[in-house]
C-alpha cells in the first residue's frame, strides 16, 4: 500500500526553518519529513471495523502547517508521529467487520477524521464528557494511548486520524476506521462534493452553535479559504436570511463566495473599512496604533484566518456585545491588542471539527446535516476543487496548496485511483 507520510523530530524542525526559505526541498521534498512509503496492510482490529479503498482526500490548512512547523506545538501532545496524512476522505468501502451495520461493501463514505472514546476502545465508565455529550472532537482521552490494538500494539495517542500513527489516513491507496466514524455518501453527490464534506461540516458546526440573532443584523465572514466559503454556505444553508458579507482576496474566491450564498463581497483594506463605514460606524486615530471605531460595527463575525491581523479587524469591527467565532487555526500571535475584548464586552468561542448538533427538532452529527443541507441545496460546492493531483505527485499537490497566491488553489485533491 502506497502512502504518505510525515515524521517529525528535531533535525529536520531545523532544516525546515532554517533552508526551507531558500527551498521547499526541505519542506515538502527530499531534507523533509514528508515521503512516499509502501507500507503493509492493516488487520481490522475488531468486529466493527471496517477497510476503505480511498477514492479523493483533500490537502488543508492544517496539513500546509504542520508540514511547514507553522501551526504552535501546544497540541504537540494530541498527535503521533510517523502519521499518513489526510483527514479530509472519500472512500468505497472494501471490507466490514462481522458486528459492522452503518455501511456495506461497494458503498461511498465520508469519514469523521476524529478519534473518540469508543473508536479507542475505552468502556462507559473511562468515556470523557466530551465524548459522551456527543462532542468527540474535543475527546480528553486524546493524549492516552487506546486499549483498542492495531498492528499488535494498543492505539497510540491522538486527536485526529492523519496525524496518527496508528491510524493511516486518507493520503494512502487504503485505510481502516471503525464504523463510527463513517457515513454513506448519497448518490446524489459527485466525488468533489462528497470529498467536502469534513471541511463544509467545520462550518456548518459553528454555523448551527453560533448563529444570528435577526435577519437584518449583518454576518461578516473574514477568509477566502475552503473553511470560510463553508463558513458562508452553512451560515446560508441553515437559514438565515440576511445579508453576508464575504471578505476575500481573489476574483475567482469572491465568486465562489457569492455563490455559496454571500450578498456582499469585499476585499480587506478599504474596501473593508468602507464596510465598517457603511454601517453607521464613526472612526477614529489613536495617537499610535490602528484605526479603531465606535457605534455601528458587526454583531457577529466568522475570522476562518486566524491570523494577527484578521483577529485584530475582528476585535475593532465587532460591535459591543458582538461575537467572534473563530475558525482559523489561530496559533501564537505576538503584540496582539485585546483591549475591546474588554472595552465592547465581546464575546469570542472557537470551533474545531464537529459532532451532535441540535437542528430542526432532531439530534444529528453534523455529517449528516451537512450533507442533507447539501443536496437539498444543490449549491455548487464542488467548484471549490481547483486542482487534483495523483497521489505519487504529492509533492507537486503540496506546493500548489501551499502557495494559493501563485497557483490560484482552493482546494487541493489527492487521487490514489490514478496513481
Amino acid at each position: 500500500m502506497r502512502a504518505v507520510t510525515f515524521d517529525v523530530t528535531v533535525p529536520r524542525f531545523l532544516l525546515a526553518k532554517s533552508l526551507g526559505r531558500v527551498t521547499d526541498a526541505a519542506i515538502y521534498g527530499a531534507l523533509s519529513g514528508v515521503k512516499m512509503e509502501d507500507r503493509g496492510r492493516i488487520d481490522l482490529p475488531g468486529d466493527r471495523w471496517v477497510r476503505i479503498e480511498v477514492l479523493k482526500a483533500g490537502i488543508c490548512g492544517s496539513d500546509i502547517g504542520n508540514i511547514t512547523y507553522t501551526s504552535s506545538p501546544a497540541m504537540e501532545p494530541f498527535g503521533s508521529f510517523p502519521a499518513v496524512l489526510g483527514h479530509e476522505i472519500l472512500g468505497r468501502v472494501t471490507e466490514v467487520g462481522p458486528a459492522v451495520r452503518r455501511v456495506e461493501v461497494g458503498q461511498r463514505v465520508t469519514v469523521d477524521p476524529f478519534l473518540s472514546c469508543e473508536v479507542r476502545g475505552w468502556d462507559a465508565d473511562r468515556t470523557c464528557r466530551s465524548c459522551r455529550a456527543g462532542q468527540h472532537s474535543t475527546c480528553e482521552n486524546a493524549g492516552e494511548d487506546g486499549v483498542v490494538e492495531i498492528d499488535g500494539a494498543p492505539m497510540g495517542p491522538g486527536t485526529t486520524q492523519g496525524y496518527h500513527q496508528s491510524m493511516p489516513g486518507g493520503w494512502s491507496e487504503e485505510m481502516i476506521a471503525h464504523e463510527v466514524q463513517l457515513f454513506p455518501v448519497a448518490d446524489e453527490l459527485e466525488d468533489h462534493a462528497g470529498v467536502l464534506i469534513e471541511p463544509l461540516s467545520v462550518g456548518m458546526h459553528a454555523a448551527l452553535n453560533v448563529r444570528p440573532h435577526h435577519r437584518d443584523e449583518p454576518v461578516l465572514v473574514i477568509g477566502s479559504g475552503p473553511i470560510a466559503l463553508a463558513t458562508v454556505w452553512a451560515v446560508r444553508a441553515a437559514g438565515f436570511e440576511g445579508e453576508i458579507i464575504a471578505q476575500t482576496k481573489r476574483k475567482h474566491e469572491a465568486e465562489l463566495a457569492r455563490a455559496f450564498g454571500a450578498t456582499t463581497i469585499i476585499a480587506p483594506g478599504d474596501e473593508a473599512r468602507e464596510a465598517m463605514i457603511g454601517t453607521g460606524a464613526q472612526a477614529y486615530m489613536p495617537i499610535i496604533g490602528d484605526e479603531v471605531y465606535a457605534g455601528g460595527g458587526f454583531p457577529l463575525i466568522y475570522d476562518c484566518v486566524g491570523s494577527g491581523q484578521t483577529l485584530s479587524q475582528s476585535l475593532r469591527y465587532a460591535t459591543p456585545r458582538g461575537r467572534i467565532v473563530m475558525l482559523g487555526c489561530a496559533n501564537e500571535i505576538p503584540k496582539l491588542d485585546l483591549t475591546f475584548t474588554w472595552a465592547r464586552e465581546l464575546q469570542i468561542r472557537g470551533f474545531v471539527g464537529y459532532g451532535m448538533e441540535d437542528f430542526r427538532g432532531e439530534r444529528r452529527h453534523t455529517y449528516e446535516i451537512t450533507q442533507e443541507l447539501l443536496v437539498d441545496s444543490g449549491a455548487p460546492v464542488q467548484e471549490m476543487v481547483t486542482h487534483v493531483f495523483p497521489l505519487g505527485h504529492y509533492v507537486d499537490a503540496l506546493r500548489t496548496a501551499g502557495n494559493r497566491r501563485r497557483t490560484g488553489s482552493v482546494k487541493v485533491l489527492l487521487d490514489p485511483v490514478e496513481g
